[in-house]
């Protein structure tokens, strides 16, 4: 009898033996394609010697020092790597142990800016219905997913939420795309109106919406709108890249493509790979140094914070992503599996909308394609797919409450950067075998 707290109590997952490439094994030597990276986590797959070197040789030298008392020469070599590699007045780096953590940092920090400006009535954050910041207390009252919020609700703090950028659900007939972002965007400026600008402390988003609603990209300008409200109104801007960014969209930070640049912006995932837990916040010179200059001290912190042997693990990560070129190919192979997708699922009667960006793949399934009506919830859709697919060999993620948290279902596609082209037939015809299995 386990005596580990599993996410499932009622299911016994197999025990995974190894990881080679794209790949994982379990006890049985069966394969499974790691077609979303886990949680869009393992980049680099699961056998990079690059990675796992470096992560012995600091063991080798310091596996663990705390901040409170020392840096680390990982540390800091990872933090100027990222502020180099980052677009924009993007200067610092808080390390943390993964995504929920770089968040939550996000949060205080912006509030703390405020508050040492001497502007302590700023303490509203508006965010969008639909996203997912995180597990944290503060991050998930930040997210906009009914169902994981419901249960706590009455612990989480208030927080305020508008429409996302979702033109397959969003978008008007006879409207185009751009004056769709427009409208959405400006849900923003009504929002901060209603609250009292004075009052409204930060603007939460991620730039490809993740697991909530599967690799939902915003429309052109949308983010440059929602930049200049936020310039207008003395908002922060907090874009949330845990799963989107380190390369997965195409470019190493997903919000380049939208010509923007964030005041406060949280990594994880892809930062390490899955090779050690970590997360980052960066922020802009201005507010570091409003901290600096004010009481010198960040009023938080985690007992990992700059850990010495992942930031050692990260910044090998992100040597290989970019030194080494392996970020330049996720662009180039997305449209191929994209195109790969659309050329066996374009015309399928339950795939209503096939998006993304780079390797951030979302499968949108309804039970009517003209209608985009969705399925009944109690079939429970995408856990019966992710099960299918998992038997043919495929780790995929399908999630429930596309739309609104209850309805809708989707599938999300991450698959390592190191994929190659034939492995694109083996994540089509897995997915083709998942749903004819599952889809009544």
């Amino acid at each position: 009898m386990s005596h580990a707290f599993p996410r499932h109590s009622r299911k016994t997952p197999p025990v995974v033996a190894r990881g080679e490439g794209p790949f994982l094994y379990d006890q049985s030597g069966k394969a499974y394609f790691d077609g979303s990276g886990g949680a869009a986590v393992s980049c680099l797959g699961h056998s990079d010697p690059a990675v796992i070197n470096a992560i012995k040789d600091q063991i080798d030298t310091v596996a663990f020092a705390h901040t409170g008392f020392f840096t680390s020469e990982p540390a800091e070599a990872l933090a100027d790597a990222l502020i180099n590699a980052a677009p924009g007045n993007l200067d610092r780096v808080y390390l943390v142990s993964g995504g929920s953590e770089a968040m939550e940092s996000a949060l205080k920090l912006a509030r703390q800016y405020t508050v040492e400006q001497g502007d302590t009535s700023r303490r509203h954050i508006i965010a969008r219905r639909q996203s997912y910041h995180g597990n944290t207390l503060g991050a998930l009252a930040t997210g906009g997913n009914m169902w994981r919020r419901e249960p706590f609700a009455p612990m989480l703090m208030d927080t305020h939420h508008i429409a996302p950028c979702y033109a397959y659900r969003g978008q008007k007939e006879g409207e185009s795309e751009f004056d769709y972002g427009q409208r959405v965007a400006n849900e923003l400026e009504d929002k901060i109106a209603e609250l009292g600008a004075e009052n409204v402390l930060a603007f939460v988003a991620e730039p490809v919406v993740g697991a909530t609603s599967g690799a939902v990209p915003p429309v052109a300008g949308y983010f440059k709108r929602i930049r200049e409200i936020c310039d207008t109104h003395g908002v922060l801007l907090i874009l949330d890249e845990v799963m989107c960014g380190m390369g997965r969209t195409g470019s190493l930070f997903a919000f380049e493509q939208d010509g923007i640049t964030p005041d406060i912006c949280a990594i994880a995932k892809g930062l390490g790979a899955g090779y050690q837990p970590i997360g980052a916040m960066l922020c802009t010179a201005e507010i570091f140094d409003t901290i600096r200059d004010g009481t010198g001290f960040f009023q938080h912190g985690h007992t990992y914070n700059g850990h010495p042997t992942a930031a050692a693990a990260a910044l090998a990560v992100l040597n290989r992503l970019t030194t080494d070129g392996i970020a330049d190919r996720v662009a180039p192979m997305g449209e191929k599996l994209r195109g790969a997708l659309n050329d066996r699922f374009g015309q399928h009667a339950h795939i209503g909308d096939i998006r993304g960006r780079g390797l951030f793949i979302g499968m949108e399934l309804v039970a009517d394609r003209d209608t985009k009506a969705p399925f009944d919830p109690a079939l429970q859709v995408h856990a019966k797919i992710k099960a299918a697919a998992f038997d043919a060999g495929l780790i995929c993620y399908p999630m429930g409450g596309t739309i609104d948290g209850k309805l809708g279902n989707h599938i999300l596609l991450a698959p390592p950067f190191i994929m190659q082209d034939h492995h694109i037939g083996l994540i089509t015809d897995a997915l083709d075998t998942a749903l004819a299995a599952s889809l009544p």
